[in-house]
């Protein structure tokens, strides 16, 4: 039994999946229909860049989608592998909309078109380089809740991401973070500060909840082929009203990836597939199950190590 995932904001880079561009008619179609549907050479940026104006959060989350969802589409229709098998689907953050469209719930004019408008409204949320996100490795998401509620009077920031056992993004403003990260470093807990330019998965990002609330339940969601675990809950959902739910709230909430891949393994899900650029998900799934079976798709030499078990 196997899963697919797709990967989230911070696994883009320039040249990303150009393999398949130049190899596929069929994906450089894809990508020519997004520049349409755009009106924005979103192609162009993903293979040539430049860096800084793909990592615009706005550009950033079409962009990574397009490039999941372009490679899904290929391994399906020019090598015969039927990754709608899957027992589940899941992406993380921007990562669930990949998901979705793949799973037929959501066409994929629409993703596209929504994320674009996603990815701008959680970068209006708050003022430029006002707020950040901090990784934190090695200590337990119990160990940071206690040392958040117990300095809440001395800063406010929020867990982000449960990603594994040993990685969690904290949000917040950027005052709020330095002062956590001093008592971070008293602790001898390491932690890293993250290139974004807003602080994700948190209330912070209420503008962006009021402003997708209408977008979102504008959109067109049909019953997906493969239950979806979303970030929110952790768990599988099949249901139209309640993945539109969660759309919603998975703006401000806590990604639980730890708990949704903790979940498809008590499924019994021993194979992992990751779809699109970079391995981060797979790596953090490496962390804490050794025994697991993982590949990232990112050329087209790595689709030979898809295995599917029915």
């Amino acid at each position: 039994m196997f899963s697919v995932i797709f990967p989230g904001q911070g696994s883009q880079s320039v040249g990303m999946a150009r393999e398949f561009y130049d190899k596929f008619e069929k994906f450089k179609k894809i990508f020519n229909d997004a520049d349409n549907i755009l009106d924005f050479p979103i192609s162009k940026l993903i293979l040539d860049g430049p860096k800084q104006e793909l990592n615009l959060t706005e550009n950033t989350q079409p962009a990574i989608f397009l490039v999941g969802y372009s490679i899904f589409k290929i391994i399906n229709e020019e090598f015969n592998i039927d990754l709608n098998k899957a027992s589940f689907f899941a992406g993380h953050s921007l990562g669930e909309y990949t998901a979705l469209s793949c799973s037929g719930a959501i066409d994929f004019e629409s993703a596209l078109k929504l994320l674009k408008i996603r990815g701008r409204a959680m970068q209006n949320s708050v003022p430029k380089g006002a707020g950040g996100m901090i990784a934190i490795l090695g200590t337990s998401i119990e160990n940071i809740e206690k040392i958040l509620i117990n300095n809440s009077h001395k800063y406010t920031c929020h867990i982000a991401n449960d990603n594994s056992t040993n990685q969690i993004v904290i949000s917040g403003y950027n005052l709020d973070l330095d002062n956590f990260e001093k008592d971070l470093k008293t602790l001898k807990i390491k932690n890293i500060r993250l290139q974004v330019s807003a602080p994700f998965h948190c209330n912070l990002m209420n503008k962006a909840t009021i402003l997708m609330t209408d977008e979102i339940n504008k959109l067109k969601i049909i019953q997906p082929k493969n239950p979806i675990v979303t970030n929110v809950t952790g768990k599988a959902t099949n249901d139209i009203s309640q993945i539109r739910n969660l759309m919603i709230k998975q703006i401000e909430k806590r990604v639980r990836w730890r708990e949704s891949i903790n979940f498809m393994i008590s499924q019994n899900i021993n194979n992992f597939i990751e779809i699109g650029p970079g391995k981060v998900l797979i790596n953090l799934i490496k962390r804490s199950y050794k025994d697991a079976k993982v590949c990232a798709i990112n050329n087209i030499s790595d689709i030979q190590n898809i295995e599917i078990n029915d």
